[in-house]
């Protein structure tokens, strides 16, 4: 198995946070449309029911030749009975999973990540340098068992999990996804664009973690715009009001070493290509130029 490219609805404005809620988020058959013309294998799922149900969204994915890469999940994995009501949804994702099967890529990834805290929604990439913002070690007792009940029920489910690290949870820096590979075997799905916000470098995560490594989410971030989200201890929205996450090789990520790493450990897998963003309520057609451009970076570094 090789490396296999993917878009993600959020790159072109259509998250939980903004469908049906904003402006110029595209309806589902038009980004499809768009991720096939633009030459990707797969799509992430995004929220469950925005791409299609059921024989619907495998048809629609067949008709396009993608497959899906994965779905992500944000649960509550310290408190055991709030994650024991949400447990429906694990159930909901891999339903989705099974009714979409057969496709040519690899087989999609249940991404599972912390829901996040009132705390860390209010100190984005805070805890990079005050440990206080983190969980204490009951809580990392309650994550870890949280977390393995998960996974558990997605191995069950026969499919292999991974781990999201994300900005305003609980597992945003360095030290706690650290933290979640000493706690769990679960894998890790790396995010270029998030770990830069937990002040991480995406290189030397690709080489520490290399053995762990079973996903990968690539962005390009524009570096002054997360540090001052950071300093200023802004909302996590800013993210994306501010633009953050840019055009693959407009930002100050360094791209090219993240993709001479991912062939140095001999990563295979999916990559999904991420650009985070608010729909423009003015133009509703750049995303699809964006994401164009995404893949065909990809394509000029040989992927």
């Amino acid at each position: 198995m090789s490396v296999v490219i993917a878009n993600a609805p959020c790159s072109y404005g259509a998250f939980e946070i903004t469908i049906g809620v904003y402006p110029n988020v595209p309806d589902p058959v038009t980004l499809l449309d768009g991720v096939s013309e633009a030459g990707y294998a797969g799509i992430d799922l995004g929220p469950v029911g925005y791409l299609g149900i059921g024989e619907e969204l495998a048809k629609r994915l067949s008709e396009r030749e993608l497959s899906l890469a994965g779905g992500y999940l944000g649960l509550p994995f310290t408190d055991p009975a709030a994650l024991a009501q949400e447990m429906g949804r694990v159930d909901e994702l891999l339903d989705v999973f099974d009714l979409t099967a057969g496709g040519d890529g690899p087989p999609p990834r249940p991404t599972l990540a912390d829901a996040g805290a009132e705390v860390r929604f209010e100190n984005p990439g805070g805890a990079a340098t005050d440990r206080t913002l983190g969980l204490g070690e009951s809580g990392w007792k309650r994550f870890a068992d949280g977390l393995a009940r998960v996974v558990d029920r997605c191995r069950e489910r026969g499919y292999e999990p991974t781990f999201h690290h994300h900005t305003a949870t609980y597992v945003e820096a360095v030290w706690e996804i650290e933290r979640v590979m000493e706690l769990s075997d679960v894998g890790i799905c790396l995010d270029t664009g998030h770990l830069l916000i937990g002040g991480g470098d995406p290189v030397t995560a690709l080489r520490d973690w290399a053995g762990r490594i079973n996903h990968l989410h690539v962005k390009d971030a524009r570096r002054e715009v997360v540090e001052g989200i950071v300093r200023e201890r802004a909302p996590f929205q800013e993210i994306w009001e501010r633009r953050a996450f840019c055009v693959l090789g407009e930002g100050d990520i360094d791209l090219e070493g993240v993709l001479a790493t991912i062939d140095e450990i001999g990563y295979s897998g999916w990559l999904v290509v991420e650009q985070d963003i608010f729909p423009d309520p003015l133009d509703d057609q750049h995303c699809f130029v964006d994401q164009a451009l995404n893949r065909a970076y990809l394509r000029e570094h040989g992927l």
